[in-house]
């Protein structure tokens, strides 16, 4: 894990440095940490007696860290928004979500597989794949597929899509709806966001991509169980037994999740109402707590260990037999979304206030 975020680092800055750029490194340090625990896997024989430090890694290590993730959404940034935006967020969720979904099924790809590249492509990368995993099952092969797909096509977006937004669409709203909901992770949302800023000197299209990110980070929270409950759905209809209660289709870290988001949501209307979060903290505290909470240890710490353990965990034989049919899933996912939230951000963009 430390060395997947501290190459992460390396590498953004290279890649920022190649096109005359400066600024955070756009390169999440969870797939660098994937492909490093990927390659010791399968270069060095790792002993045995390490099976049961890895498997919990990739079960409470992974729980853990999506609840104290939760503490970085606010449903406060997300009525920043404004009622035009979060249509734009919810039409690019659902395509993506129904398109890759069904494409997948036509590859005749396994249904997690499909799932996992949906809620990553849909929602917000990384975070969905490592959220949406535990929820429905998937194995540590399911989970590299997915993040591989959102990693290459969330950097070709985040790499191409401000010249291209710059280009065709009208106005600093529009161009942050379109990066806040066509690129896959955060930190390549940041990036692109950045990038854009930097290049057109333009600081609104970074604050309206970013609340757009936040706010489809938010819907992360429906969208598990209801993804869990299609996996149970499809299940019953294939002649699987599958409990279907609400405890199944809510996990307790889902509930965790969403407990620390309104948690946050909560402490930033007291802080809009000019007292203290939860009586406590100052706003500058408080974004300094919740930041620590939900980047330092939530993200990096935790979700960088249980990602460096899944790399750990899988050999590159289980990839034999599938080939490049999930890329094409996630190429086409990524090319729909994307059409998607330009046609929105272009129709609504103009209704969205700075």
């Amino acid at each position: 894990m430390v060395a997947g975020f501290e190459l992460a680092e390396v590498l953004g800055r290279l890649l920022l440095a190649a096109r005359g750029l400066t600024g955070a490194s756009p390169i999440s340090g969870v797939p660098v940490a994937i492909v490093l625990g990927l390659l010791l896997r399968n270069v060095v024989p790792l002993p045995a007696s390490l099976g049961p430090g890895l498997k919990f890694c990739t079960t409470t290590v992974l729980r853990l860290g999506i609840v104290l993730v939760g503490i970085k959404l606010s449903v406060i940034e997300m009525a920043r928004l404004g009622v035009a935006g979060v249509p734009v967020v919810v039409t690019a969720i659902a395509t993506g979500l129904i398109f890759v979904t069904w494409f997948n099924r036509r590859m005749g790809l396994p249904p997690r597989l499909g799932t996992l590249i949906a809620a990553g492509t849909s929602i917000c990368g990384v975070t969905a794949i490592v959220s949406t995993a535990p929820a429905i099952d998937a194995d540590e092969r399911e989970v590299a597929y997915a993040v591989a797909n959102v990693v290459a096509f969330g950097l070709f977006g985040m790499l191409a899509y401000p010249y291209l937004a710059h280009a065709l669409l009208p106005g600093s709203a529009a161009i942050g709806l379109f990066l806040g909901t066509a690129v896959h992770d955060t930190s390549q949302v940041v990036g692109a966001a950045l990038t854009y800023r930097q290049i057109y000197a333009d600081d609104a299209v970074l604050r309206v991509a970013t609340v757009t990110k936040l706010t489809r980070n938010l819907f992360l929270a429906a969208v598990i169980p209801l993804l869990t409950w299609m996996r149970a759905r499809d299940g019953a209809a294939a002649g699987k037994a599958t409990a279907t209660n609400w405890r199944t289709l809510v996990p307790s870290f889902v509930l965790g999740f969403v407990a620390m988001a309104i948690v946050r949501s909560v402490a930033d209307a007291m802080l809009d109402g000019g007292g203290l979060a939860l009586g406590v903290w100052d706003r500058r505290a408080w974004n300094t707590l919740t930041s620590y909470v939900g980047d330092t240890i939530g993200a990096r710490w935790l979700l960088g260990t249980a990602m460096a353990a899944v790399g750990l965990n899988t050999s590159f034989s289980v990839f034999k037999g599938v080939g490049m049919k999930p890329f094409a899933v996630g190429m086409a996912g990524a090319l729909v979304v994307g059409t998607a939230g330009f046609v929105m951000a272009y129709l609504l963009g103009g209704y969205v206030t700075l």
